[in-house]
């Protein structure tokens, strides 16, 4: 079959559709300018690599040579990768979810020559079903609409765009947000805390740790123990689950039911990244080595299965996996993952029954309700009864890796590997693990090298195949500056501070909204975006506006530069109307403003040898200090310039010592993990 020109590109989801009888273009003015010489709307396609449905519409439409046929006559098609450009899905999306009530990818959108929308929604099957017009009948009716109604489509376009734009627009408020904020917060988690099986909410239940960050935080602010104890049993009952793979480690992306039994298997570097912190803080808080089984084993497949050779971290992979090696062709959703009661007792031998009776293994499958068929005869594994040995499962992750593994998505993105690093650096402190804390310095430095220029002031979002491109947006520069103080206090190595203060600047260039305070996702000047949009939702993962606001804070403290609070704080002004009435929609924002709240604390450690006394302040949940190691005249002389009193911190005959201060006013320096333990009580 002959290629289109996608085959180009370097996106791994661009490349899936290579082969395709439609006429892909990849988003850019060639598509462009074609749409407005021919005079033809666009067909916008937006997805993913790892996205199931994604696959399921290539399979029934854009392989179908008669629809292709229908798409290249009517119109210019493109197809784009959400991952790289979330700047282009977020506006789509918004306008998908203000004209259908729901959201989803695939996405389809019809656009004007301008790009501006008009018709859009998620996934269309081939033919009527599902309450959905079929995607042949759907692409008649819209090019016969551009032919007779067209005038009337460019209007309404552009109103819908206005409307957008109105819609979006974050603004600035007199109105403080308080304490009144956070108990609502609390009130709402409680009234959708499914107290028998951990999760907030229904079915699909989704893994939410934007929100565990905050009732954590409201634990340590009030010692309000349902705030902690929603969230330890939801990361309980998680890892219990099939949505936990019990035998390779790391998290599925959700669970179709309440119970976290049968996920939906797509792994994503972003959850690792953000459950890794959630079971370390976890682990903090109670001592409970289990959290830190967990994040050790989640780790433990991150660096296995999604590591690039030369230290950052792959996207993603797939849910979809082949069935029989000797029908490639043929995937199921979860294949790779899933038993035939038969086939653990082939392995396991008379060590098979306490297996099973472990991890809930039937004869005949054991998913009840099964209407694709996928599981038929098969066992996703869950937790029933204690753990086996892990003997059993290491022989059992061994046959497993002999079967094809789901499709891996290796494009590097800033975003998402700042998320990785933090959870390693945190990791690697709280367990006083060095590899992990390896494992994060390789990320950050592969980032530094590869994707950030100093000179230019700019950092890069995408990394594959050898080329880094994409310029960064909002939440590349947050989580990856995020990333870099983590590193920090977790290494001690004062170049990553450096760094982060560095490129925060930088954030503030390019993204601030000076006049209306909080930052543009994107930075000025973009010609192919209709809208520049100022994220402020907290889903999947936090928005880049919540992470900048928490991380100039942090730098704050770290650098003494009043600018950087001040850019927080105007952050929080421009969002107070959301933090005071959808508190719901932004959990790890209005924990980023309990920070801004809390007593300003520091813990600076002085001498050549500060592991013992950097093992107690990890070991321990303590969300508002700032933790400073001034170990040689190198690191005296960085915090010197921007905290004066640090060059007068001293050890006690070569002894290590620790000031915990408040504002920098500092109690009597300690020298021993008892005494630096009573003080952080």
């Amino acid at each position: 079959m002959k290629a289109n020109r996608l085959q180009h590109e370097k996106s791994p989801y661009l490349l899936q559709h290579a082969l395709n009888p439609v006429d892909w273009y990849a988003w850019g003015e060639e598509a462009f300018a074609k749409s407005r010489e021919e005079n033809k709307p666009i067909f916008l396609s937006i997805g993913y690599s790892t996205c199931h449905w994604c696959h399921v519409m290539e399979r029934e439409s854009f392989e179908n040579e008669a629809i292709a046929e229908i798409m290249n006559r009517l119109f210019v098609n493109v197809k784009l990768d959400r991952e790289e450009r979330p700047d282009i899905d977020r506006v789509y999306m918004t306008f998908v979810q203000a004209t259908t009530g729901s959201g989803g990818w695939p996405m389809s959108v019809f656009l004007t020559p301008e790009l501006k929308p008009f018709f859009g929604g998620t996934y269309f099957p081939p033919d009527s079903r599902y309450g959905r017009p079929g995607f042949p009948q759907l692409l008649n009716y819209i090019g016969q609409l551009w032919e007779t109604e067209r005038a009337k489509i460019m209007e309404s376009a552009k109103d819908i765009v206005e409307q957008l734009r109105q819609h979006t627009e974050a603004q600035s408020t007199a109105h403080a947000v308080d304490a009144s904020a956070y108990d609502s917060l609390f009130q709402y988690a409680r009234r959708t805390f499914d107290s028998q099986l951990g999760g907030f909410g229904q079915a699909p239940k989704f893994p939410r740790p934007v929100l565990y960050h905050f009732l954590f935080r409201e634990y340590a602010r009030t010692g309000n123990v349902e705030a902690r104890d929603m969230v330890l049993h939801t990361l309980q009952e998680m890892h219990k689950g099939g949505m936990y793979d019990q035998l390779g480690g790391g998290f599925h992306r959700y669970s179709v039911d309440e119970r976290w039994f049968v996920p939906h298997f797509e792994k994503m570097l972003y959850d690792q990244g953000q459950l890794v912190s959630s079971f370390i803080e976890a682990y903090r808080i109670t001592g409970d080595t289990g959290f830190a089984d967990v994040a050790r084993d989640t780790i433990e497949y991150v660096l296995r299965d999604v590591r690039d050779s030369d230290g950052a971290f792959y996207s993603a992979e797939d849910a979809d996996s082949v069935i029989d090696p000797a029908n490639p062709h043929e995937k199921g959703e979860g294949a790779f993952y899933i038993w035939t009661e038969a086939e653990i007792r082939e392995l396991l031998g008379a060590e098979a029954e306490a297996f099973i009776r472990s991890y809930g293994v039937r004869p005949n499958g054991n998913v009840d309700h099964d209407p694709q068929g996928e599981f038929t005869g098969r066992n996703i594994l869950y937790r029933t009864g204690p753990p086996s040995g892990a003997e059993l499962r290491a022989k059992l992750l061994e046959a497993r890796a002999k079967r094809i593994r789901p499709h891996l998505d290796d494009k590097i993105l800033t975003a998402w590997n700042g998320l990785m690093i933090s959870g390693l650096a945190q990791a690697g402190a709280a367990l006083n693990e060095p590899r992990y804390v390896e494992a994060a310095r390789a990320a950050a430095d592969f980032v530094l090298e590869k994707m950030w220029n100093p000179a230019e002031g700019r950092l890069l979002r995408r990394y594959r195949a050898g080329e880094a491109a994409v310029p960064g947006f909002l939440d590349d520069y947050a989580f990856f500056i995020n990333a870099l103080i983590d590193l920090y206090e977790a290494s001690f190595e004062p170049k990553y501070v450096e760094s982060a203060a560095f490129i925060a600047v930088a954030m503030l260039v390019r993204f601030e909204d000076q006049r209306e305070g909080g930052f543009y996702s994107t930075g000025e000047g973009q010609s192919d975006l209709i809208l520049r949009m100022k994220e402020d939702y907290d889903g999947a993962e936090p928005s880049g506006n919540t992470v900048a606001a928490e991380v100039l804070l942090r730098l704050a403290e770290l650098t003494a530069n009043e600018r950087f609070r001040e850019a927080a704080h105007d952050t929080f002004r421009a969002f107070a109307s959301k933090l005071r009435m959808q508190a719901m929609a932004a959990p790890r924002m209005l924990a980023a403003h309990m920070l801004s709240q809390s007593p300003s604390r520091q813990i600076i450690l002085v001498g050549n040898d500060i592991s013992e006394l950097a093992d107690v302040v990890h070991k321990r949940f303590l969300p508002s200090r700032t933790l400073i190691a001034i170990r040689n005249e190198g690191d005296r002389q960085t915090f010197a310039r921007w905290h004066a009193e640090v060059a007068e911190m001293k050890t006690d005959g070569g002894r290590a010592a620790a000031y915990v201060c408040e504002n920098f006013v500092c109690q009597a320096p300690v020298h021993t993990v008892e005494e630096l333990a009573a003080l952080l009580q």
